[in-house]
């Protein structure tokens, strides 16, 4: 789990808190935040940077999962899918007739419920825009789809 910040304290509760710290497959990062993502036709890795040591790692993972909360740290992502007006990803049915064309999306079809307004790139959970903004709608996005999740 990476965080930008110093910890969790200010943005969780202590329960919650507590339950991952005594998850013996979580591995909090603190300082952390993402840098780059990998992957031609789905994700294949990430690369995170620590803000104080100025460390990077590379992993291969094939999911991200981003908790922005009201706030959504996107604006790496404007001009790549896009946002509504407060920084949010729209995706699938808020996506409009006219964002897609500005999109030059190429398909057909219209995105489906997580995708964003580029062609197998997914959104899930608190990044996007006008959803109930839960980990679990995160979730079952990923068991629905093979692309990854946005951060």
């Amino acid at each position: 789990m990476l965080v930008r910040g110093p910890g969790l304290t200010d943005t969780m509760s202590k329960c919650l808190i507590r339950r991952i710290e005594q998850t013996p497959n979580i591995s909090l990062l603190t300082h952390t935040e993402i840098v780059s993502l990998r992957g031609v036709d789905h994700l294949e890795g990430v690369t995170w940077r620590n803000s104080e040591s100025g460390k990077t790692e590379e992993k291969t993972i094939a999911h991200v999962f981003v908790m922005t909360g009201a706030h959504p740290n996107t604006g790496w992502l404007n001009g790549c899918v896009v946002l509504d007006n407060k920084g949010f990803i729209k995706t699938g049915p808020d996506l409009s007739s006219e964002e897609l064309t500005g999109a030059q999306w190429p398909l057909t079809r219209r995105p489906y419920l997580l995708e964003s307004s580029v062609p197998g790139v997914f959104a899930a959970g608190d990044v996007r825009g006008d959803n109930v903004k839960r980990v679990a709608s995160a979730a079952k996005g990923r068991s629905r789809s093979r692309s990854f999740t946005k951060y």
